[in-house]
């Protein structure tokens, strides 16, 4: 085989090693050590609503959860929502307006109603594709990605919290909480779960540890503004990532000004980014 030959065929298996039509493993049993701060880690990509800005691919939903995590390692921040007859689905709104082909409220429908729905994406074109429950979601993601589950009004955290240990998906989600008492709740209901709190400011993250909610089973969301470098450091001191939501103005930042801003983000102190715009994040950050 000539010299040219070789080089060729390196080349071949180097473009299929780096095919990005594969899945990222993340490791089992590690949430603790994923979710939790290290010094000059790449920072993270946390999808809002898993997607949906994609024509085809709606928010919540399996199989737009899949096409990213074969496009890069990703975070699938999702929404829980609960039917009449007590069924946990992925959803964002309390009505199926928006993102279904159905109307009403999702409270007032049993989940077998469901079925006859289709998935719309943001910009209101129809898919084949089905709301999920969060059964499926969590044994869809073993090995696939981890999640931030966003709980809705109507969904108890014990009821989430008993479908984590069902299907075993401890080992990569975090529950997100807004205030220091449901964290508190979470974190007596399983205390190696870990919370995604919000810490804008010292006081909040002191009020979470006088409920108890411990540094190790943190992880700070600080706010969809850049928060003042100290904060950063505080919070890096004690082993606790955080996520900024460049959902929105930060987003619209980074595609005025070029996507590049996302890595002064990093530079700056975000450990994982929660955003609507994930393929690009993705191409400066990987």
């Amino acid at each position: 085989m000539t010299t040219k030959h070789l080089i060729l065929l390196g080349l071949s298996i180097g473009l299929i090693t780096c095919s990005p039509k594969t899945y990222t493993k993340i490791p089992a049993g590690k949430a603790y050590e994923f979710f939790s701060y290290k010094p000059n880690q790449v920072a993270k990509i946390s999808a809002h609503r898993g997607g949906g800005d994609l024509k085809g691919y709606p928010e919540n939903c399996i199989e737009s959860f899949t096409y990213l995590a074969k496009q890069m390692p990703v975070i699938i921040e999702c929404d829980i929502d609960l039917t009449k007859d007590s069924v946990m689905v992925m959803m964002h709104d309390a009505t199926l307006d928006r993102t279904t082909t159905g109307t009403g409220k999702l409270i007032d429908r049993n989940y077998t109603e469901l079925a006859q729905y289709r998935l719309e994406d943001n910009m209101g074109n129809k898919t084949p594709y089905k709301i999920p429950t969060l059964e499926e979601v969590l044994r869809w993601g073993k090995n696939k990605a981890t999640f931030t589950l966003d709980v809705k009004r109507n969904v108890s955290f014990a009821n989430v919290v008993e479908m984590i240990h069902k299907t075993g998906a401890g080992d990569y989600v975090a529950v997100i909480t807004y205030n220091a008492q449901d964290a508190a709740k979470l974190n007596k209901l399983d205390p190696n779960l870990m919370i995604s709190v919000t810490i804008r400011n010292r006081a909040e993250y002191d009020r979470l540890r006088e409920l108890g909610v411990p540094d190790n089973r943190m992880v700070a969301f600080v706010g969809v503004k850049e928060p003042e470098a100290d904060l950063y450091k505080f919070l890096h001191e004690k082993g606790i990532a955080c996520i900024l939501g460049t959902l929105g103005n930060l987003d619209k930042q980074a595609a005025a000004k070029g996507d590049q801003v996302y890595k002064k983000f990093a530079e700056n102190g975000a450990d994982i980014m929660s955003t609507d715009r994930p393929l690009e994040m993705a191409k400066v950050l990987y």
